[in-house]
C-alpha cells in the first residue's frame, strides 16, 4: 500500500498546477528568431544598463518591427524600430508603411539603430511615465508603448508579449543572466563553442555540450572547478556527459514559487530532478525523508520540491 503521506500528496497534485520546466517550449518557434535573439541580445542588454528599457521590450520590437532583421527597411537601412525621420538629420530612406514613400532614419549598423531606439524612448514626453515602471515589469512596458503610440496596430502591446513569453525574453532583464551573457559574449573571441545561458529558481545554467570539460567551463565562465562541482553537487573525479545541466551559482533549498511536486518519470534520479529545478541535492532528500525511507521511488511516485 501507498503511504498515507504519498496518498495526500497524489490528491493535491490532482487539484494543482505542477510546475512546467522551461525546457521544452510551448508555441511555434523561428529560428530565424533564434537566431536574431542570440545576435543582439548582448547590445539589448548593454542599452538596458544604460538607458533603462528593458533588454526584452527592445528585442522584442527589434524582432517585430525588423521581421528579425529580414524587413526590406531594416536590410536597407540597418533600421531595426521602424522609427520615423521626425526632425532627423541624419541619412534617411523612403518606405511605404502607414502611407506611401514615408520618411525613415537610416543607420551604419543595426547597434546604431539600438541606440537611437534607446535615446528616442528617454527623451521623448510621451514615454516618460514607462521609466517610473519594475524594471522587470515587460507587460506594463509593452502596453504603455501602445497606448503611447508607438505603433498603429491594435494588437501590438499583445504581439509583443507573445514574442517575449515564447521565447523567454524577459529573463535577459535578469541581473544574474545579464552577467553570464557578458561572459559568453567575451568568451566567443577565445572559444569555439559557447554555451547559451539559462535560468531556473533565478540561477544562471548552461547545458553541456561535446567536447566540454570541467576545465574548459571553468575558463569560459571564469570560476574554478572546485565551485563548479560543488555547485552541482559533483566530486571531483566526475565526468561530463553531453545534455547535463551544470550550474553557475550554488542550488537553492527548494524549488521556485509555484513548483511544489515533481512526478517521477522513467530514468530519472533523484539527482536529475535536483539539477532540473535548481535544488540542493541534500535539501530535496530532505524534503522526502519519509518518501527514501520507504523506499518508494518508482515511476508515478511523487517528490515534494518546497
Amino acid at each position: 500500500m501507498l503511504h498515507q503521506r504519498t496518498l495526500k500528496l497524489r490528491a493535491f497534485v490532482a487539484l494543482s498546477l505542477i510546475c512546467w520546466i522551461p525546457i521544452a517550449l510551448m508555441g511555434q518557434r523561428r529560428i530565424e528568431y533564434e537566431n536574431y535573439i542570440k545576435q543582439y541580445r548582448g547590445v539589448a542588454i548593454r542599452e538596458m544598463k544604460k538607458y533603462g528599457i528593458p533588454a526584452s521590450i527592445t528585442l522584442a520590437q527589434g524582432l517585430l518591427e525588423s521581421n528579425a532583421g529580414e524587413s526590406s527597411l531594416s536590410r536597407r537601412s540597418n533600421n531595426h524600430f521602424g522609427i520615423k525621420c521626425h526632425g532627423w538629420r541624419g541619412r534617411s530612406v523612403r518606405y511605404t508603411d502607414d502611407a506611401p514613400n514615408e520618411c525613415f532614419r537610416a543607420y551604419d549598423r543595426p547597434e546604431d539603430s539600438y541606440r537611437d531606439h534607446s535615446i528616442f524612448l528617454s527623451t521623448h514626453d510621451r514615454y516618460a511615465s514607462l521609466f517610473r515602471l519594475r524594471p522587470d515589469d515587460y507587460k506594463g512596458w509593452a502596453y504603455g508603448l501602445k497606448r503611447a503610440g508607438y505603433a498603429t496596430s491594435p494588437t501590438y502591446a499583445q504581439t509583443l508579449v507573445f514574442i517575449i513569453e515564447l521565447y523567454k525574453l524577459h529573463e535577459y532583464d535578469n541581473k544574474k543572466l545579464d552577467k553570464a551573457i557578458e561572459h559568453q559574449e567575451h568568451s566567443r573571441k577565445f572559444l569555439t563553442t559557447p554555451h547559451d545561458p539559462h535560468l531556473m529558481n533565478d540561477l544562471v545554467y548552461i547545458v553541456v555540450n561535446a567536447g566540454d570539460s570541467w576545465k574548459s567551463m571553468s575558463k569560459e565562465f571564469g570560476i574554478s572547478v572546485r565551485k563548479l562541482q560543488k555547485y552541482n553537487d559533483r566530486d571531483k573525479h566526475s565526468s561530463l556527459h553531453v545534455g547535463d545541466i551544470i550550474y553557475l551559482h550554488k542550488k537553492r533549498s527548494k524549488a521556485p514559487k509555484g513548483c511544489y511536486v515533481h512526478v517521477i518519470r522513467e530514468n530519472q534520479s533523484l539527482y536529475d530532478i535536483s539539477q532540473m529545478y535548481g535544488i540542493r541535492l541534500d535539501k530535496l532528500m530532505k524534503l522526502n525523508k519519509t518518501l527514501l525511507k520507504d523506499d518508494a521511488l518508482s515511476v508515478g511516485a511523487i517528490l515534494r520540491l518546497r
